[in-house]
């Protein structure tokens, strides 16, 4: 890291803030410039340790794998989850929370986790623990919990550990 990149690490952000500033306060008086300039310096260097690291990606190939799979899910996922709501009363769901441990660490493959978990009907990503590894989640139609465990882990964990963790 070069020392003009170490003491404004962001310098877009910087001057966007110093014209924001300016323009917030509707004057170009010298001491506006002045802490404009001050805080779009300051405020990129201590966000500078809140940007996390660029997600390593190992096997790119799997994520075409995976994406297919989710469609899929997500398809089967509508279907069950409008026979449940259309079907009235003739079918009982039985909606319940559930804790799937993981082996899944890397924080990206967890977030495509969540977001693969939420975005497919009738399932909610609700909690991780990190010191446990555990997930909650809660299911519309909870009527056999290995199913729920083989599916995550087998179908997503997997693939998503191959991409980020292998």
């Amino acid at each position: 890291m070069t020392l003009a990149r170490r003491w404004v690490p962001m310098p877009l952000m910087s001057l966007f803030l110093l014209a924001m500033w300016l323009l917030m306060n509707q004057t170009v008086a010298f001491a506006h410039i002045l802490l404009g300039a001050a805080l779009g310096l300051f405020l990129p260097w201590i966000m500078q340790s809140l940007i996390p690291d660029r997600a390593r990606v190992r096997r790119p190939w799997v994520i075409v794998r995976l994406f297919f799979r989710v469609l899929i899910d997500i398809v089967k996922s509508n279907i069950a989850v409008a026979r449940i709501v259309l079907g009235g009363k003739e079918r009982a769901s039985h909606s319940g929370f559930m804790y799937i441990p993981l082996e899944l660490k890397d924080p990206y493959g967890l977030a495509v986790l969540s977001c693969i978990i939420t975005s497919t009907p009738g399932t909610v990503w609700v909690e991780y623990d990190q010191e446990n590894s555990r997930l909650l989640i809660h299911v519309l139609d909870l009527q056999d919990e290995s199913v729920w465990l083989d599916s995550i882990k087998g179908r997503y964990e997997s693939l998503l550990r191959e991409i980020f963790e292998s």
